[in-house]
C-alpha cells in the first residue's frame, strides 16, 4: 500500500494538471464559438462563388493568354486549367501549431500517409505543403519511408488563417502547378460539423475544373443567361481565379480551425472529467491509508500498554 506522502503528491499534481485542463477548455470553447461563427458565415459566400465561377468557365469557352501581362504563375490562368497525366501529385496538408486536441492531428496525418501510400502504390511520387507544426514535425520523418518530399511549410497561419495568407499558399501550389513540379493538387483538410465532430476530406484544387468536365457541365434543359465581359473575358479570369482558389484554401483553413478548436474543448473536457474521477479515487485511497496508519498505531500502543500491565 503507497504511503500518505505519495498520494498526497499524486493528489496534488492531479489538481495542477486539473486546472490547466479546465483553462484550456475555457479558451478552446471561447475561440470555437467564434470560429464557428466564421465558418458558418462563409460558407454561403464559398458557395455562390464557386456556382458563379463555373458559370463563368463554362461561358469563356476558349481560354487564351495573348492578351494577358503574366507577372507570376498564378496570372497563367490556362495553364491552371491544363489536365495532364499525374505523375507528381501536390497535397496541402492542414494540421495544428498545438497539441492538446484528442485524435484530431493523428488523424489527419494518418489520412495523409494512406493517401501518400495509395498514390506511390499507382507509380506517383508525392510533394506536400504543410500547415502546422505537428504535421510538419511528423510529417518530416514519416517522408523518409515514401516517395515523397515536402516543398513548403507554414507556421503562422495555423493560429491565424487570413485571406493574405491563404493567397500565399496560392502562389506557392500555382508555381508548382504552372512550372509541371506537380500535375495536380489536393487539400486534406476536416470540415466542421458541429461542437462534437468533423469529417477528414480531400478537396482537389488543381487543375481547375472547367467546360470540358462532364461533372461540371450546365444541364442541357437549363438556359442561363448571357454574361457580357468588360474589358474581356481573359482579363477578368486573369483576376477571378486566383481570388477563387484562394477562398477555396481560406475556407479549408477556416473549417479546420474550427475543427481544430472543437477536438481540443472535447478533448479538455474529458480530461477534466477524468480528473475529477481520479481525484475521487484518490481521496478514497488516501482516507484508507490514512485509516489503517492510525489503526495501526492504535494497535501498537494498546500492545504495548497490554505488555507492561502483564
Amino acid at each position: 500500500m503507497a504511503n500518505l506522502k505519495d498520494i498526497k503528491n499524486r493528489i496534488q499534481s492531479v489538481q495542477s494538471t486539473k486546472k490547466i485542463t479546465r483553462a484550456m477548455k475555457m479558451v478552446a470553447a471561447a475561440k470555437v464559438k467564434k470560429a464557428e461563427t466564421t465558418v458558418k458565415m462563409s460558407r454561403p459566400f464559398t458557395a455562390e462563388l464557386n456556382a458563379m465561377f463555373k458559370k463563368l468557365l463554362n461561358s469563356v469557352g476558349t481560354y487564351s493568354v495573348h492578351t494577358l501581362k503574366i507577372k507570376s504563375a498564378i496570372d497563367n490562368y490556362p495553364a491552371l486549367l491544363q489536365v495532364r497525366e499525374t505523375k507528381t501529385a501536390g497535397l496541402l496538408v492542414i494540421t495544428s501549431n498545438k497539441g492538446l486536441a484528442g485524435a484530431y492531428n493523428s488523424n489527419i496525418i494518418k489520412k495523409t500517409i494512406q493517401t501518400i501510400k495509395d498514390y506511390n502504390d499507382k507509380g506517383i511520387k508525392t510533394i506536400l505543403f504543410i500547415v502546422g507544426q505537428k504535421g510538419i514535425s511528423t510529417l518530416k520523418k514519416r517522408c523518409k519511408d515514401f516517395d515523397c518530399e515536402i516543398a513548403k511549410t507554414y507556421h503562422a497561419v495555423a493560429n491565424n488563417p487570413t485571406g493574405e495568407r491563404a493567397s500565399a499558399i496560392v502562389e506557392d501550389i500555382a508555381e508548382y502547378f504552372v512550372n509541371e513540379k506537380i500535375d495536380k493538387i489536393e487539400i486534406i483538410t476536416t470540415r466542421f460539423k458541429n461542437m462534437m465532430s468533423y469529417f477528414i476530406e480531400n478537396w482537389e484544387v488543381l487543375p481547375l475544373k472547367g467546360i470540358n468536365d462532364d461533372h461540371d457541365r450546365l444541364h442541357d434543359n437549363i438556359i442561363e443567361p448571357m454574361m457580357e465581359f468588360s474589358p474581356d473575358m481573359h482579363h477578368i479570369l486573369q483576376k477571378v481565379v486566383p481570388m477563387y482558389i484562394a477562398n477555396i484554401i481560406f475556407q479549408a483553413l477556416l473549417e479546420a480551425q474550427a475543427s481544430e478548436l472543437a477536438s481540443r474543448m472535447t478533448a479538455m473536457s474529458a480530461a477534466t472529467s477524468n480528473a475529477d474521477k481520479m481525484l475521487k479515487e484518490l481521496s478514497t485511497e488516501y482516507n484508507k491509508t490514512r485509516q489503517f496508519a492510525i489503526t495501526q498505531e492504535i494497535i501498537e500502543v494498546v500492545s504495548g500498554a497490554n505488555a507492561q500491565i502483564g
